[in-house]
């Protein structure tokens, strides 16, 4: 069949009613990127698709269409273990938000796809009151990459320089790490040894992961183009049972 696609890895990232029975179904696939599906009497109460259909849950699918709106024809329901943890899953939530709010539609990440996947069993695995932190800023860091706006942690972009410890640099979306401070710079006063540590893989010592955070809140916010994470709410209010949000 024209415009058929059989068998295709994929995870639901966002799902709605759509119109009286049917489902509206965001997925990040493998070879196809972000795209939407319409699970026609998924929603009603019949359907074994409403259970299948669940964010985090790893699919095979077949759907047909011509248009930017697919209809979805059969899914495959693949084993593993789901996030149940409360922290897991508001991460995961988060994780999906950015997919669905600031992935273009029908491009491939075939890598991001793959660190979506090493996320999800990283949170799975976590314990109960576990840091996600580390997690997340491993994805924010591969997500913008694979956006074009990866930079290296180690080097200022406008002076072509390494950054030195003791000294002080900022961070621009456009620019990367930059030693001089102009107007318009949106982080500041950023530790030359956090960096450099940050370069080489260390996202867990204080210094670190609180710049990395600085400077992926920036990054994300300026992808998410004023589009608000309602991920972010859940998070506002777990921190006074774990004192961090991401």
């Amino acid at each position: 069949m024209k415009g058929a696609v059989q068998q295709e890895p994929a995870y639901v990232i966002h799902r709605r009613p759509w119109r009286e029975t049917a489902l509206l179904v965001d997925l990040f696939t493998l070879n196809h990127g972000r795209m939407s599906l319409v699970a026609r009497g998924a929603n009603s109460a019949k359907s074994p698709l409403k259970a299948q259909l669940q964010p985090f849950q790893p699919l095979l699918v077949d759907w047909v269409g011509k248009s930017d709106l697919k209809t979805l024809m059969q899914l495959e329901v693949r084993s593993a273990p789901l996030l149940s943890k409360t922290r897991a899953l508001y991460s995961g939530l988060y994780l999906n938000e950015l997919l669905q709010r600031i992935l273009p539609t029908a491009d491939p990440y075939q890598t991001l796809f793959a660190d979506y996947i090493e996320s999800l069993q990283a949170l799975t695995a976590l314990a109960s009151d576990g840091d996600v932190e580390p997690v997340l800023r491993r994805f924010e860091i591969g997500f913008s990459a694979a956006l074009g706006y990866d930079f290296a942690w180690d080097q200022a972009t406008d002076t072509g320089l390494s950054v030195q410890a003791g000294a002080r640099y900022g961070y621009d979306p456009a620019q990367g790490i930059v030693s001089i401070l102009a107007p318009g710079i949106r982080v500041g006063q950023l530790q030359g040894e956090a960096l450099l540590a940050l370069a080489a893989g260390d996202l867990t010592s204080e210094a670190p992961r609180k710049t990395a955070k600085r400077v992926m809140r920036v990054l994300v916010d300026f992808l998410l183009q004023g589009k608000p994470l309602h991920s972010r709410n859940l998070f506002s209010h777990s921190v006074s049972s774990s004192g961090r949000t991401p």
